[in-house]
């Protein structure tokens, strides 16, 4: 019961570390270009990880490992990260957030696409239920936020999905945190070079709080979160604490409003309900 209390304490840990990354990457990309962002976020993250594994002497992983590590590379190290701050060029962080509420499905299908269960036909309603909610809110609002940003933002929630399903599988035999570390590490080859060719020309005119944001999403969402995160899915169940991303859309709009003022309509937050709503009963039969 301990073991499982403290999973749950850390997954929740990581998921309020984690909603704060779209609305610190809406801050840092008023100054700084998406790819500029991308590479120096995982850049920083990758010594930070690097450094820890060395300290703590952690084994290297395994030809095996590599595959699912080059995974979790592509999905939370530069899809989502890369995706993301492109599409808050075109959309608030608030609308972006609307997006989250199908990060837990698609974490559950590509769980499922990659082991060995076989869910229901209800699970598939509920999943196709859910993402026609992000899909109506996106087609309503079209006159408002751009198609550009929304399409973005699903390939972004996708990625996430890939890479926290994958990463959930390996940590099961390299460790939690460490999946993060290796998969940071196995970026630098690509992210050193694209610091380089994508730096400002002038650090000069970068607000405050364009520097708060980077070093936000650089230190917390890209690796002091998947600490937690991954810890807590190691303790507590992937499944069982999986669920507490559902209430990561609800502390994202909070942020929204109170950080960036950003509005936080009536139609967000029925599209994020009814999205969280579907997830919750995917997941109960996906199990």
């Amino acid at each position: 019961m301990k073991k499982l209390t403290q999973g749950w304490i850390s997954g929740l840990v990581g998921v309020v570390i984690f909603a704060g990354s779209l609305p610190a990457t809406r801050l840092a990309v008023i100054d700084f270009d998406p790819m500029f962002l991308t590479a120096v976020r995982a850049t920083l993250a990758a010594l930070l990880g690097g450094m820890v594994l060395l300290i703590l002497k952690q084994r290297l992983p395994t030809k095996i490992d590599l595959p699912s590590l080059f995974i979790v590379t592509l999905g939370v190290v530069v899809g989502f990260p890369l995706l993301s701050a492109l599409a808050l060029q075109y959309v608030t962080s608030a609308h972006a957030t609307v997006f989250l509420g199908i990060l837990p499905l698609f974490t559950a299908i590509f769980a499922v696409w990659r082991g060995e269960t076989r869910p229901p036909v209800l699970f598939w309603f509920f999943a196709l239920l859910g993402s026609s909610f992000v899909a109506g809110y996106a087609a309503l609002n079209s006159g408002h936020a751009s198609l550009v940003g929304g399409l973005l933002m699903l390939g972004a929630v996708m990625a996430c999905g890939l890479g926290y399903a994958e990463g959930g599988r390996l940590s099961r035999t390299l460790g939690g945190w460490q999946v993060i570390s290796w998969a940071l590490l196995l970026s630098l080859p690509m992210m050193l070079p694209m610091v380089w060719l994508t730096w400002p020309e002038s650090l000069a005119k970068v607000s405050i709080t364009a520097w708060a944001g980077l070093i936000y999403v650089s230190l917390f969402s890209m690796f002091i979160g998947f600490v937690f995160w991954y810890r807590g899915l190691a303790l507590g169940g992937i499944a069982a604490v999986g669920q507490l991303q559902l209430i990561q859309p609800f502390m994202a709009l909070v942020l929204a409003a109170l950080l960036l003022h950003e509005i936080v309509s009536t139609g967000m937050l029925i599209s994020t309900l009814g999205a969280v709503a579907c997830v919750v009963g995917a997941k109960k039969y996906a199990v």
